[in-house]
């Protein structure tokens, strides 16, 4: 039986379409379509369990997977077979989850899976870029209790034009990556790296993309339409008790708010708001407690959020004190560790991250195996929160999401202010040891430290900030700088913004409530500048410029290029030349072929300048190529009868035979007579010999000539000899 297809196409200019195909694939999913760019089709499909999960919170599983298939290649490594996700996966997979999960009703809590994949590829096409769209438009066709389509695109900027989509060549040449997801209402979602662009140039960046969304949203309606929009399921939502809601905020909304209003540190207050609980939960008998205990925790819960919010809105106050604008006390330091290439502590508050840096070649440069992109990464970013630095213990089992998202936003960061003639591969790590508001921010502002102080020539310092925002009644809001943990949770929009003095160079923001307008947007940008600014002070007054050479136990790297005629020379048969030459020096020489010229590009990296400078003289005499005319000074090596071989001084190894006969003008009967072992003079260079067909040095032409001088005829050589005797045999045959 041949299915019943349905289809919508949304247009994004410039010939290029999205459509969005259901009714033919994964029919037993609750939800399943196809979308489609060019060549590049990604499959998603979504389920969700029809009972409750016994959890306060929603079980939503989203994956995003990219099959080699799909780019007609074969999975890297042993096992040929695709494993754990990537870490380009991972942030696809948290860019739409970000976006789906606040749509999904509060007490919903079945557990609900949403699988992404990349089924072709297409070189033209990034297809992360649809998997927001995906992942929505499978939602629509299901019965799931959702509130709105959404979708996600990217945005790039080109000679000035903003682009929907741009492909990867587009946006190697764009000076903005932005992925925003928004429904047709209001923007959620925003994360990406620019090249300092200003506020204004964000915000308008933005609304471009919210245009294209609305279309796209738009799309997925006619679609579900066409298609047979479902009936949204039933489910047993959470208990309601108005009475009872009453009573515990009548309990502690007052206690809260004084607690709140008093400014205190984490601990403190945290235990001052857990007495809060403890008392309002023992006030129940046991059986209440047993009956209603998940409600009275949410009311508390509401009650804390709600006085917390109104303090900051009414009287301007935060928990710990400060007002709206106003950022932790800062401290830094660089240098801390004795033994690493560069390191930095930035304190904020009750946030602290210590950050390390790695100096190496080119061979340990991050290499990137999807089936979408290949390539490598020679500036990257690593970022650990290990759970001490939230006074708790929980099993450590790899490294998370959260860090993996983290690590990128700091490194997307950075990684544009190192200059592009950096010879170094460079690593920094973040080391999370204090965390009460935005650690991502504090490794930027560490991982800037750790990078000038390793002696990385950064073109400027970055700065990064924390912002949240808490929105009232009759338009009332509240911007907030350098948040804490505790205001991230209650806050309606979590936003990170880091750049230099000049400009914002990466943004990762989050929306929670509807219909934000955009001059609450620009005015938030612009209080995040002030603070970035403010902060980056800080950093100077510490670092101001890079250190002008890296640390002397740290290795020094010198790049320099060779014929690829001479490669095969310099590694030597079965690599033992180098090998060779790496022990004795204590170096380390990667060589790497330009593509495009077929150059040998060398790499030495040392601790010592005496075995860089060795490594350097042993490939100047491997590609040494004397010039026609030129003159070197040469010591002689070793004794013929016939003459003495040279070798060049700047060139050692690079040998050449000194015949008898250019040794001086006069005639010479001995070698010795003129030259012995170990002297050294200078000869001149003629090339390649026509006769003898080797190369020929003379000492005797940088000599004048003897008074009276006579030149000797030259010699014949055999072919001269040849044509004569044919010659005189003619002349003889004709007299016969």
């Amino acid at each position: 039986m041949i299915p019943k297809v349905f289809k919508e196409v949304i247009d994004l200019g410039d010939g290029r379409t999205i459509s969005l195909e259901t009714g033919k694939l994964a029919k037993q999913a609750h939800g399943s379509v196809v979308v489609q760019s060019g060549n590049c089709m990604l499959l998603c499909t979504v389920v969700s369990n029809y009972h409750q999960s016994d959890v306060d919170f929603l079980p939503l599983t989203v994956d995003y997977r990219e099959k080699f298939a799909a780019a007609g290649r074969y999975p890297g490594g042993f096992f040929k077979r695709e494993a754990r996700p990537s870490d380009g996966e991972i942030l696809t997979m948290r860019l739409v989850d970000r976006v789906l999960r606040p749509l999904f009703p509060k007490d919903y809590h079945a557990e609900t899976q949403v699988m992404i994949q990349l089924m072709s590829h297409d070189d033209e096409v990034m297809p992360d870029a649809m998997a927001g769209l995906a992942a929505s438009a499978a939602i629509q066709l299901s019965d799931f209790p959702f509130e709105c389509s959404i979708s996600e695109v990217r945005v790039g900027r080109v000679n000035g034009e903003l682009i929907i989509n741009p492909s990867r060549q587009q946006l190697a040449e764009s000076d903005i990556d932005m992925v925003i997801g928004a429904s047709a209402d209001s923007v959620m979602m925003v994360e990406g790296e620019m090249d300092e662009i200003s506020e204004e140039e964000m915000t308008e960046a933005i609304k471009f993309a919210h245009e294209a969304i609305k279309v796209q949203c738009a799309a997925q309606e006619r679609l579900a339409e066409a298609f047979g929009k479902k009936e949204v399921r039933e489910y047993e939502g959470a208990q309601e008790d108005e009475a009872l809601a009453k009573k515990i905020y009548d309990m502690v909304y007052d206690k809260t708010y004084a607690i709140a209003k008093a400014g205190s540190a984490k601990q403190e207050r945290g235990q001052a708001f857990s007495e809060i609980k403890e008392e309002v939960f023992n006030s129940f008998t046991e059986e209440e407690q047993e009956e209603l205990g998940k409600m009275i925790h949410k009311y508390v819960a509401k009650a804390e959020k709600e006085a917390i919010r109104n303090l900051t809105l009414e009287e301007g106050l935060r928990l710990d004190g400060r007002k709206t604008d106003e950022i932790r006390p800062i401290w830094c330091e660089i240098d801390y560790l004795p033994s690493t290439h560069g390191s930095a502590i930035f304190t904020r508050g009750e946030t602290q991250a210590l950050a390390t840096v790695t100096l190496g070649t080119s061979r340990e440069a991050n290499q990137i195996d999807m089936p979408s992109h290949e390539g490598e990464e020679t500036f990257y970013l690593h970022y650990n929160f290990p759970p001490f630095s939230t006074g708790e213990a929980r099993p450590i089992r790899g490294t998370s999401r959260r860090e993996v998202g983290h690590g990128n936003l700091a490194q997307r960061a950075l990684k544009g202010m190192i200059p592009n003639d950096c010879p170094y591969t460079v690593r920094v790590v973040s080391e999370v040891l204090e965390s009460n508001g935005s650690s991502s921010m504090a490794t930027v502002c560490s991982g800037t430290m750790a990078i000038m102080d390793a002696g990385v020539q950064m073109k400027k310092p970055v700065s990064g900030i924390a912002m949240g925002l808490i929105s009232g009644e009759n338009g009332k809001y509240a911007v907030l700088s350098d948040i804490l943990g505790d205001e991230d949770h209650l806050g309606d929009m979590d936003f990170k913004v880091t750049g230099t003095a000049d400009g914002i160079t990466a943004c990762q923001m989050d929306i929670k409530v509807k219909g934000l307008s955009y001059e609450i947007l620009v005015n938030a940008l612009k209080q995040a500048r002030d603070g970035r600014l403010h902060i980056l002070d800080k950093l100077i007054e510490t670092i101001a410029q890079p250190n002008t050479d890296v640390k002397p136990h740290a290795p020094k790297m010198v790049t320099t290029t060779i014929p690829g005629e001479y490669i095969g020379a310099l590694i030597g048969p079965g690599g033992k030349v180098i090998q060779e030459l790496q022990k004795e020096t204590k170096t380390t020489i990667v060589i790497n072929e330009d593509p495009v010229t077929e150059e040998g590009i060398v790499e030495i990296l040392g601790t010592d300048q005496d075995g860089i400078d060795a490594v350097l003289a042993k490939i100047d005499s491997i590609t040494f190529k004397p010039e026609v005319g030129s003159v070197y000074e040469v010591k002689v090596i070793k004794i013929l009868d016939f003459g003495a071989v040279v070798e060049y001084i700047d060139a050692p190894g690079n040998e050449v035979l000194l015949h008898v006969s250019e040794l001086a003008w006069e005639r010479t009967e001995n070698v010795t007579d003129v030259v012995n072992m170990g002297d050294v003079f200078d000869v001149k260079y003629f090339g390649i010999d026509s006769r003898t067909r080797k190369e020929k040095v003379s000492r005797k032409a940088l000599l004048p000539k003897p008074e009276g001088y006579k030149e000797r005829p030259p010699r014949r050589d055999n072919n001269s000899r040849g044509r004569d005797n044919r010659n005189r045999d003619n002349r003889n045959n004709k007299r016969d």
